[in-house]
């Protein structure tokens, strides 16, 4: 089991997991209670999206990783390449029976678009550049909205989906950045507009979450403790500027910022 619990990455499926959770709190406050069981499926179908995005992505990226991944079951030789295939596929396939538990046309419909959005980015839009990063920032965003909807709100937590969206795309366009020398095959934006301007389109994306962060506060959906999101972003300008010398580092700041974000909504929330 140690093998597929590697495949499936399952540290990142815990980021997902949260974020559900997240986004309903923000949309429902402490009355989140009343929907825990729907919550919980909500949070087993994400993690189940998250697994069978992860193997798939270890079958498409099987020749690069045994480079760049040497570790990872499938380029170790622990796990065939179509072992992970069928595996992604059929988690896949699993989310969206799981779904339909939740008993709303709506949240199934999402489960599915998530799907069919994580197969076309692993399968053709990843090696697209720019459009595989807008994919992964959607992507990213709907686990909020995700959120939102089981407890029969994504209003409230629209600014947190399109936020998290921003940051998501700027960070893929950065990691794009950093992985230019080893992305063989791909046409990424670096590669298409040079690495300058890619870190001009980054920088926008990270500047243009903070622009939007207060919103949720002027519009008194949020409560004062929200005003803790200026600390984060603070860290999404610093971000925009450390793309240009160091898009590793810059990634790695995004990643700490939107943590940052999520807790100060929270905040918000509750006060």
């Amino acid at each position: 089991m140690n093998r597929y619990l590697r495949l499936f990455r399952l540290g990142n499926a815990v980021i997902g997991f949260i974020g559900v959770i997240a986004g309903a709190f923000v949309a429902e406050g402490l009355g989140i209670g009343s929907y825990w069981l729907n919550i919980a499926i909500a949070c087993l179908v994400v993690v189940a999206v998250m697994a069978g995005g992860n193997s798939v992505n270890d079958y498409v990226d099987r020749d690069i990783d045994r480079t760049a991944h040497p570790e990872r079951p499938v380029p170790s030789g622990e796990i065939a390449p179509r072992s992970a295939l069928r595996v992604g596929l059929a988690s896949l396939v699993l989310a969206c029976m799981i779904s339909v538990l939740m008993g709303s046309l709506l949240l199934t419909g999402i489960v599915v678009v998530a799907c069919a959005l994580m197969i076309s980015y692993e399968m053709v839009l990843k090696q697209r550049g720019f459009i595989g990063n807008l994919t992964i920032g959607v992507l990213t965003g709907m686990v909020f909205l995700f959120g939102g909807a089981v407890v029969g709100n994504m209003t409230d937590v629209a600014v947190f989906a399109v936020m998290a969206f921003l940051a998501t795309t700027g960070r893929e366009v950065a990691k794009d950045i950093e992985d230019m020398e080893g992305d063989e095959g791909r046409n990424t934006l670096p590669m298409s507009i040079g690495e300058r301007n890619a870190a001009f389109v980054s920088a926008a994306f990270f500047i243009a979450g903070p622009l939007l962060s207060l919103w949720p506060f002027l519009d008194g959906g949020l409560g004062a403790l929200y005003l803790t999101v200026l600390l984060a972003d603070a860290m999404f300008i610093y971000a925009a500027r450390l793309v240009f010398r160091d898009p590793h580092k810059a990634q790695k700041t995004a990643k700490t910022a939107m943590f940052a974000a999520l807790v100060a909504f929270v905040l918000g929330a509750l006060s």
